[in-house]
């Protein structure tokens, strides 16, 4: 599996001092959950993240997002982030704290 280990480390980081964080090997890349539950991950070179069905939609309307799809079907609620969405760290964090404020609202696993 060939993921961007560089980009790894960055959520690694950004998600150092939150709780009930644990990373996992799934759908052909890195991804890290919250309370059980997918929350963000690498996937090649683009982030992944895990949004509500509004917030999701409306980040497919920025720049450097598309759907997360690797099958054909694209799964519902996810957007991947090319490299140019996620070049600062704050950035970043805005992705991981959007993803979070979703998987928050799930029960957990």
């Amino acid at each position: 599996m060939a993921f961007d280990k560089t980009l790894a480390g960055r959520i690694r980081d950004a998600l150092a001092r939150k709780r009930k964080i644990e990373e996992r090997k799934m759908f052909g890349c890195i991804c890290f959950l919250l309370n059980g539950n997918a929350l963000a991950g690498v996937w090649k070179d683009r982030l992944i993240a895990r949004l509500g069905p509004a917030e999701a939609e409306a980040a497919l309307l920025e720049p450097h997002v598309r759907v997360f799809d690797i099958t054909g079907k694209p799964m519902r609620n996810w957007v991947a982030v090319k490299p140019e969405g996620v070049e600062d760290e704050d950035q970043l964090n805005s992705w991981i704290d959007r993803a979070i404020r979703f998987v928050k609202t799930l029960p957990g696993k």
